[in-house]
């Protein structure tokens, strides 16, 4: 197979895009990462679209005819996705292998999401409810918030098998603050959580559903995003003029899905995820040894320590305790979510998986901010799940050159 490189990578900052408008968010996304290379749209030979809230809350479809409006993009073949939570994992892979395939030698994948109105407000109950329906219908009765609930329950369970407490799980929340801290495109850059204040039931942090342990700092926000990247072939490198050695490596991939029900199987070893994690490293011909960067999808605090159990960087049971003892942090072992991750840096859902990913290329060729940058990055792993870790698109990533 032909080798696919990471040619570029640009995102909005997470929170709010306030009065910009679907067509517009997906037009900036488009010219905005091919710019970035000094190259138009009309470089561009395939493209994919993702996004998971557009009907429900934005009342639009047909998002890829409207990706298609941006000058250069018409009559390219383009076309939308949605996996839930792992929407932007996706679109990077169906733009991959569209490149594998033949159909052409430069890809975009654009991810977005807009989930709050133009003054920055958002309607929590509605968010609730249109989140929920990525759930099994089986599942909902009787859940307000629908997610929240059975992360919650998953957290229960991870502490109660495992012997882990809730100031181990809230010291995943406080760390990937303090990274977000340093990250201008985070959404929660300005805010700072301490263990104390993470652990205290006062102000905003509550216990989000009655008898549970998930509280307000456990949570990922409710965002909006975009992200867009270009990913290439080398003839597609040298179409674009962008040199090898300024790209990273998709090395490895894999994607598989779980059964949508939660209940009645081990999401405390989700199966799907570890097959496309191992996947991922087969085809790079790494192991999670070689791996000192990465971004899991901790859209509650308890995924941030199944995730990296996932990626293999601590043994099933074990993942709280790498980030608790700092192993997770910058100049750990393993970097983890320094971008601050979904709890901080922001979830706008389409755009999370795409973000994953440039993140880590941007570690891998030294463009974060010198605070967050990982000494001697050499590899990349990332971990994006959707439903209650139902749908999972792993990657690995390596330097080009």
């Amino acid at each position: 197979m032909k080798p696919i490189y990471i040619a570029a990578y640009q995102q909005s900052k997470f929170g709010k895009l306030l009065g910009m408008t679907v067509p517009e968010i997906l037009r900036r996304a488009a010219e905005e990462t091919c710019s970035s290379v000094k190259a138009d749209c009309s470089a561009v030979d395939v493209a994919t679209v993702g996004a998971v809230c557009n009907l429900t809350l934005n009342e639009q479809g047909l998002l890829s005819g409207l990706l298609a409006m941006t000058p250069g993009l018409d009559a390219k073949p383009i076309e939308s996705v949605e996996n839930a939570c792992a929407t932007g994992g996706q679109a990077i892979l169906a733009v991959a292998q569209k490149l594998m395939l033949g159909d052409g030698d430069v890809g975009l994948a654009v991810g977005f999401e807009k989930m709050r109105d133009a003054d920055g407000k958002m309607d929590g109950k509605l968010i609730g409810k249109v989140l929920g329906l990525y759930s099994h219908p089986d599942e909902r009765p009787g859940k307000v918030f629908v997610f929240p609930h059975l992360f919650a329950e998953v957290m229960k369970a991870y502490m109660d098998e495992w012997g882990v407490t809730e100031e181990d799980l809230a010291s995943i929340a406080v760390a990937e603050y303090e990274n977000a801290r340093e990250n201008p495109f985070a959404q929660m850059q300005k805010n700072q959580v301490t263990l104390e204040s993470a652990m205290k039931i006062e102000g905003i942090n509550r216990y989000v559903v009655e008898g549970l342990p998930l509280k307000t700092y456990d949570c990922s926000q409710i965002s909006d995003g975009w992200a867009g990247m270009l990913l290439a072939t080398e003839e597609g490198l040298s179409r674009l003029g962008v040199a090898k050695a300024d790209c990273v490596r998709l090395a490895g991939w894999g994607q598989a899905t779980d059964p949508l029900k939660k209940e009645g199987r081990d999401v405390l070893r989700p199966k799907a995820a570890l097959a496309a994690m191992a996947a991922a490293y087969r085809r790079a011909g790494l192991s999670p040894a070689d791996v000192n960067v990465a971004e899991v999808h901790d859209c509650f605090s308890v995924m941030g320590a199944i995730g990296t159990e996932v990626i293999g960087k601590a043994v099933t049971g074990k993942g709280a305790r790498y980030w608790r003892d700092g192993k997770a942090r910058v100049d750990g072992e393993c970097g983890i979510n320094t971008s601050g991750g979904l709890i901080a840096k922001g979830h706008p859902i389409g755009a999370t998986g795409i973000a994953m990913v440039g993140w880590c290329a941007w570690q891998l060729l030294g463009k974060v901010p010198k605070a967050l940058q990982v000494p001697n990055a050499r590899a990349a792993a990332t971990f994006n799940i959707g439903g209650p870790v139902c749908a999972s698109v792993c990657t690995v990533l390596t330097p080009a050159g």
